[in-house]
Formats: C-alpha cells, structure tokens, sequence
C-alpha cells in the first residue's frame, strides 16, 4: 500500500467567483482524494503572506497578495496515496493554463496564469508548512470511507 499524504488545495477567487468550486471538488474526489478538512473563507493578509513569502520582494509580490486576499476561496486538505502528485496532475502541472494539460482543471477553465483557478502543494515540505497556515490540527477530520477499498490497493 502506498503512503497516504495530505495536500492543501485552495480554489482561488477566481475559481470561486466563477462557480468553479464544485466541479474542482468533484475532480479530485472523483479521482479517490478524501476531503479531510474543508472551509470557505477568506485568505488574510497574515496567511497570505506566510503562504507566499518565498515570493516577496519579486515584481509580482504585491499583485499576488492582492488577487488572494481580493474574495474567498475554499480551502481544503485532501488525503490518499500520492495525493500530492495526483492533485498537481489534475490540476494540469504548469501553471500556465495554455501548458495545463487538456482535460485539466487550469487546462479546461484558465486563460492566464495570474487566474489560474486552483493552488496545491507542490511537494511534502510545502504541504507540511502550508497545510498549518489555514487549518488547525483538530481540524483534519481522519475518518474511513467504505469505497477506499475500491480505490487504494
């Protein structure tokens, strides 16, 4: 059995302002993600800049902070084997949603990379930092799906 991690998903204000957030849900549910923590909200100037802080003093910074922080987003935490890897594949790899693969949340909904609809960890490390910055432990509900073993060898 692989090793089950957790990845932070946040569907920007983009996403949300367009009615994106249930189809960006149901994908990586569908592909056998578990919700384990789940939130609508608004991402605070303290939050955003822990989360962006590897960008500050870069030229984007400040657009970047103000596009976060400019609605809500729904941030959720998502368990399963390769969590990671498979959120960052459905949501089309690049960034750019002209290089997002078809078939693809930023793929199939993006025009430009500053409205790319969707964040998720880019490894352990950053899911590690990241997930903390918007939920607390008690947060993360464990739980077991009946389906799991249908999903998760």
């Amino acid at each position: 059995m692989a090793t089950v991690e957790h990845t932070l998903v946040i569907v920007k204000p983009d996403g949300v302002q367009r009615g994106l957030s249930g189809e960006i849900i149901a994908r990586l549910e569908r592909r056998g993600l578990k919700i384990v923590a789940l939130k609508f909200a608004r991402v605070t100037e303290e939050q955003a800049a822990r989360h962006y802080a590897e960008h500050e003093g870069k030229g984007f910074y400040p657009g970047l902070m103000a596009f976060i922080t400019s609605g809500p987003s729904v941030l959720m935490v998502l368990e399963g084997p390769r969590a990671i890897d498979i959120t960052r594949h459905a949501m089309g790899g690049a960034t750019d949603p002209l290089t997002a693969g078809q078939g693809s949340i930023r793929g199939d909904f993006g025009l430009e990379i500053g409205r790319n609809l969707v964040h998720g960890s880019a490894n352990a490390a950053d899911a590690t930092r990241e997930i903390p910055n918007f939920f607390a432990p008690d947060e993360l509900v464990a739980y077991e799906r009946a389906l799991d073993r249908w999903i998760i060898e």
